[in-house]
C-alpha cells in the first residue's frame, strides 16, 4: 500500500481568515494528490472557528473532513472522497 504524503500547517495563534486562507493555498495546489488519495492535509489550530470555516469550504471543493480536539487546540483533517 503507497505511503499517504501528509502536510502539516500548524496555524495555532492565528485567525480566520488568515487559517482558511493558508489552508486553501495548500488544497487549491495540492487539490488533485488530495483528490487521488496520495495526499492529505492535517491542520492545528487553537481558533475555534477555523473548525467550520476550513471543513465547510473543504466540503464545498469536494474534500473530505475529520475535526478532532487536541490538547489546547483542533486537529483538522482534509483528505480525498472515498
Amino acid at each position: 500500500m503507497p505511503m499517504t504524503q501528509i502536510i502539516d500547517i500548524d496555524i495555532r495563534g492565528q485567525i480566520c481568515p488568515s487559517c482558511l486562507l493558508l489552508t486553501l493555498k495548500e488544497l487549491n495546489t495540492n487539490g488533485a494528490a488530495i483528490r487521488a488519495g496520495s495526499t492529505e492535509v492535517v491542520v492545528v489550530t487553537d481558533d475555534r472557528q477555523a473548525t467550520a470555516t476550513i471543513p465547510a469550504t473543504a466540503d464545498r471543493m469536494g474534500f473530505n473532513t475529520e475535526v478532532t480536539r487536541v490538547d489546547a487546540g483542533y486537529r483538522i483533517r482534509v483528505f480525498g472522497k472515498t
